[in-house]
């Protein structure tokens, strides 16, 4: 898949449709702006972002960040104030690459394949001062697998990822930890039986989706599933997710899945678990977010199709609408928005965030230019 620019005019036309519709549809509220924020431009992937205030962390597999014209060195970490663009000197080092990153208060949690941040021994999970960047001491563990996504809640940091082994014990893909000193949290053993890509923590559930077919060997938690605080699947919630879930979102409404499959799909479901409307795309959608009622899904898809019916590759079978890694629809019944924020290349967008103190959301990734005009592999827009 690659880069097809689109003409002004058509940008024009779709800011005056967009007018038209908010102006109609008091219901929900303004998307963001489809024209990024200056931001730095990094190197390689970014494959993480989390906001705390002001500050947006981000992770991935870069070792240098662009920023006022100089090239300054970050390996895999690197922070960003999310109002003014401008790189912050907060820099811890991972020796390898980072998939995940939460943060709670002063403490920012962060997983991968690292062996060591800061030249300190951290076996894929470590958490780091959020002002200095300092590595917490106590906090360490031995582990086999890598955390894909993190989440801190209930006084605990959830992991869930590829992880079978916890300091020489086995466990499967799950565990949950004291964030103060790092403790695995006794008898806590929910069991998936393939990797856990997202872990998203909604009052008192834990969402987690990935590759799985069941979790605890429970029917009706195939791919997506809710966990209660003990571990235990909550049978309030039955999974009707259609293939492998790479992120999830929770809004107003409900919660959101990006799935791969045959082209891709950005699944709406109730709490219960229920179907409310699902967007086919000719790719995987990789990472969703909510802000003001709009759900906003990327991917390394080159359209929407027109109906689920999908061909060879992923094809739209019955038309398409043109969305090119970026796409944006409401919350309420699905409906496909004007917005369009078009990335380059073919892994497209692997992570999204949204912040509803700053009106921001942002998209990290594999792309090096949004609308044509460059913005290496992070964009953010409000």
């Amino acid at each position: 898949m690659t880069f097809r620019g689109r003409l002004a005019g058509l940008f024009t036309a779709a800011a005056a449709t967009a007018a038209v519709l908010l102006s109609a549809s008091p219901a929900w509220a303004a998307v963001v702006s489809g024209t990024p924020d200056p931001l730095p431009t990094f190197n390689g992937l970014v494959l993480a972002t989390a906001y705390s205030g002001n500050t947006l962390f981000v992770g991935g597999d870069f070792t240098s960040v662009t920023a006022g014209g100089r090239t300054v060195a970050r390996s895999r970490l690197a922070a960003v104030n999310a109002r003014t663009g401008a790189l912050l000197p907060w820099a811890p080092a991972a020796d390898s690459t980072v998939r995940a990153i939460a943060v709670s208060g002063g403490a920012v949690f962060v997983g991968g394949a690292f062996t060591a941040i800061s030249g300190a021994r951290r076996d894929g999970l470590a958490r780091l001062d959020a002002g200095s960047g300092a590595v917490h001491n106590s906090f360490k563990q031995s582990l086999t697998g890598m955390p894909y996504g993190l989440a801190v809640a209930n006084g605990r940091l959830y992991a869930g990822g590829s992880m079978t082994s916890l300091n020489g014990q086995g466990i499967s893909r799950l565990a949950a930890f004291d964030p103060n000193t790092g403790t695995p949290v006794a008898g806590w053993r929910p069991r998936a039986d393939s990797t856990v890509e997202s872990v998203v923590t909604v009052g008192k559930r834990i969402y987690v989706g990935g590759k799985f077919g069941a979790i605890n060997g429970a029917g009706g938690t195939r791919h997506l599933a809710a966990l209660t605080w003990s571990g235990a699947v909550d049978t309030g919630f039955t999974s009707r997710a259609s293939d492998v879930v790479h992120a999830i979102a929770v809004g107003a409404s409900g919660v959101y899945a990006a799935m791969g499959g045959p082209g891709g799909r950005l699944g709406a479901f109730t709490t219960t678990g229920v179907g409310r409307w699902t967007l086919t795309m000719d790719g995987d959608a990789q990472a969703v977010t909510v802000l003001d009622k709009v759900v906003y899904v990327g991917g390394h898809y080159d359209a929407v199709c027109k109906s689920a019916r999908t061909g060879d590759h992923g094809t739209c079978i019955d038309g398409n609408t043109r969305r090119i890694k970026l796409a944006a629809a409401k919350e309420s019944g699905g409906a496909l928005l004007p917005w369009a924020a078009d990335g380059n290349g073919s892994s497209g967008v692997f992570t999204m965030a949204a912040s509803p103190t700053l009106h921001k959301m942002v998209a990290g990734g594999a792309f090096t230019t949004i609308r044509g005009a460059s913005r290496a592999r992070l964009a953010q827009f409000g």
